[in-house]
Order: C-alpha cells, then sequence, then structure tokens
C-alpha cells in the first residue's frame, strides 16, 4: 500500500497554490477511481511536504478550521454555505 501513499503524495503535492482537489480526483489521477478512501488515509498519514490542505471531499467540504484558515491564506473561495468554491478553486 505504500506505493499507492507514494503516488497519492506525488499527486498532491503538484496541486497548485490557491487550487485544490478531492480524494476522488486525485484517485482517478492515481489510476484508481476506487481508491477515494486509500487517498483518504494517504493524506492522513501525509509527510509534511505534502499541501494536505488542498485535498477536500467531493462536495467541497474541508475537514478542519485550520484547513480552512491555511486555504483562505492561499487565496481559496468559499461559499456561503462553508464549501469551497470548486468552479472557481477546483483543479
Amino acid at each position: 500500500m505504500s506505493g499507492a501513499f507514494e503516488t497519492i503524495w506525488a499527486l498532491a503535492r503538484q496541486v497548485p497554490y490557491g487550487k485544490v482537489v478531492t480524494y476522488g480526483q486525485l484517485a482517478r489521477l492515481a489510476g484508481n477511481p476506487n481508491w477515494a478512501r486509500v487517498a483518504g488515509y494517504a493524506m492522513h498519514a501525509a509527510p509534511e511536504d505534502v499541501p494536505g490542505q488542498r485535498v477536500v471531499n467531493r462536495l467541497g467540504e474541508v475537514h478542519s478550521p485550520m484547513q480552512r484558515v491555511l486555504l483562505e491564506g492561499e487565496g481559496v473561495g468559499f461559499l456561503p454555505d462553508g464549501r469551497v468554491d470548486m468552479d472557481t478553486c477546483g483543479i
């Protein structure tokens, strides 16, 4: 499974500043659309150089207030309901 994690981390490192990606998108980019949960597990165990704040769930929801603060610092826009504006900030 570590090979899968390394693949997910490498993809997450490529997400541009000010943009976000979903776990499902990472899974598809990694070559297996069924790996959304694997992507979640990988991001939970990610090393410090992986910008985990740029990975959100399929609805554009963040998992913590700190993630929102980090994303806002990158200029990521949020909708009134608190979700990331995926139309403008998604990859």
